[in-house]
């Protein structure tokens, strides 16, 4: 089977507990499409940013998921939620099968720093099987903005990186053209859904493994139901982009060695003269 059903929700959502309106906006959405295999929402979609609503997980707002999942038979990315992990937070997306168990956890490798305080780093890639269809990869926001975590997702297999976003930023634009370059440049679908409201700008957009737009959402709440064909992405890894470039044909029979993976980030005399990461002052603090 290469066909397979994908919702993003774009919800419009406010800081706070929206636990039971995503669940009430699942099973709308589920009676509307009944051939949706799975869900997607956007970052933080749960309980918003506030590091002060963070859980352990498995833990309440987890285990509701599971039993949604389980009592729609169906698979749940439920964006992210703030973990306490051994008095860590993490900005954690756990993924759902739908017997309505947790598969695996993804931890996003890169916090939006220097504005997410106080959120660790996760150190491990996440990719995943739905049988039967293909492997799935998983990031989260800023993750996409450091190519690498992309390319290794592609070079552990995963034909569809679910994206999970919280934007209310004027970088929109710039995070809809890197959405396309990674499913381009990685002959992959991409599924970069944001949230709406209070919480985020929208316009979430799901690319194709051409780096075609398949959709674009508004700045609003929307309901995005895509059947995707994980042929077209064997297909285009086969025979390359539009029966043209083949780039992770062309990255895998490479002989070049990148210094910046060979001598560490830390050698670079480049790297070091861009200064500490921190929030930029104000251009009067310069005079």
């Amino acid at each position: 089977m290469s066909h397979f059903a994908i919702a993003g929700l774009q919800l419009e959502l406010n800081a706070g507990d929206n636990l039971q309106r995503i669940r009430t906006e699942i099973e709308s959405a589920k009676m509307r499409f009944p051939w949706i295999d799975m869900f997607l929402l956007g970052e933080l979609a749960t309980y918003g940013a506030k590091l002060a609503c963070a859980q352990t997980m498995p833990g309440e707002a987890e285990n509701t998921y599971c039993a949604i999942a389980k009592d729609l038979g169906v698979w749940l990315v439920p964006g992210s939620l703030s973990e306490n992990l051994d008095g860590k937070i993490y900005n954690t997306t756990p993924v759902i099968n739908p017997q309505g168990e947790v598969v695996t956890r993804c931890r996003k490798m890169f916090p939006f720093l220097p504005y997410e305080k106080g959120v660790e780093a996760g150190t491990e890639f996440c990719v995943f099987d739905v049988p039967s269809v293909g492997r799935f990869g998983v990031s989260i926001c800023y993750d996409m903005w450091v190519p690498e975590t992309t390319r290794t997702l592609a070079w552990m297999g995963a034909e569809v990186i679910l994206h999970p976003t919280m934007t209310g930023t004027i970088d929109r634009d710039v995070e809809i053209s890197i959405a396309r370059s990674n499913a381009v440049t990685n002959q992959c679908y991409f599924f970069d859904i944001n949230v709406a409201g209070r919480l985020g700008n929208g316009r979430s957009v799901v690319v194709g493994p051409a780096g075609e737009v398949i959709y674009q959402a508004g700045e609003n709440h929307e309901l995005i139901p895509i059947e995707i064909d994980l042929n077209l992405v064997r297909r285009s890894r086969e025979r390359g982009v539009l029966g043209l470039g083949q780039p992770l044909k062309s990255f895998r029979d490479s002989k070049v060695k990148f210094p910046p993976y060979i001598d560490g980030h830390e050698n670079s005399d480049a790297m070091r003269a861009m200064g500490e990461l921190g929030v930029p002052n104000s251009a009067l603090e310069d005079y």
